[in-house]
């Protein structure tokens, strides 16, 4: 499998994996439930997301398709505009532009490499950024709506908003996945020095078997 390397530094990775630590993380009495029943599959389960790597994927085609729909139809309307719908749209479509490629790198690699805090980046980006600027898009009447601009906007959103779903999902099950795996290095941690020391206790002598033994003839 190819490596992948992410644009995030150090500190903005460590943030968002703390918060989604302390968003996606169950309960203690929950985990403690989770932990008694999968120790055993806890390193071998695959927890990337199939329905969010399709999602990414098809937006992915789609996106040139909007852009080029929202170019045109931008350049048909824009003297009509405002000065401060001309602003905005032209802003609204950069950063939609410059979130989209930031975004589908990380929910690629977030769900393909299961790293959380790129794909928390992901969500983050999804949910905060390009949904309130597509719902601008969508239900401001004052910058013209063309029906070609209406379709592709709906389809877009469709696309976000079934994205922010899935990635949610994914990172609840990737974070209870790495929560009950550093569970298990504690345990084992912890339960190495002891299984040491409590070795000789309960050890056998050498002539000694477990097995039943006829008794000895003289």
């Amino acid at each position: 499998m190819p490596v992948f390397y992410t644009p995030l530094p150090r500190n903005i990775r460590l943030g968002l994996a703390n918060l989604s630590g302390s968003v996606f993380v169950n309960n203690r009495t929950r985990d403690s439930c989770d932990f008694r029943d999968h120790r055993d599959n806890a390193d071998n389960e695959l927890v990337a997301h199939l329905p969010l790597q399709m999602l990414i994927y098809f937006n992915m085609y789609f996106f040139p398709f909007w852009w080029v729909s929202e170019v045109v139809m931008l350049h048909l309307k824009f003297s009509m505009l405002p000065n401060y719908y001309q602003s905005l749209l032209v802003t609204g479509v950069v950063l939609l532009t410059i979130f989209e490629i930031l975004r589908t790198y990380l929910g690629y690699v977030g769900n393909l490499e299961e790293k959380v805090p790129e794909l928390a980046g992901f969500w983050l980006l999804s949910f905060l950024f390009q949904l309130p600027i597509l719902l601008f898009f969508v239900t401001d009447e004052g910058i013209l709506i063309l029906p070609l601009e209406r379709a592709v906007h709906g389809i877009y959103l469709l696309f976000i908003l079934a994205e922010s779903a899935a990635s949610f999902i994914a990172l609840r099950t990737m974070t209870r996945k790495l929560t009950l795996q550093f569970h298990l290095r504690q345990f084992k941690d912890i339960q190495g020095p002891h299984a040491i020391d409590m070795a000789p206790i309960f050890a056998l002598p050498h002539s000694r078997s477990v097995l039943p033994m006829p008794p000895d003839r003289d």
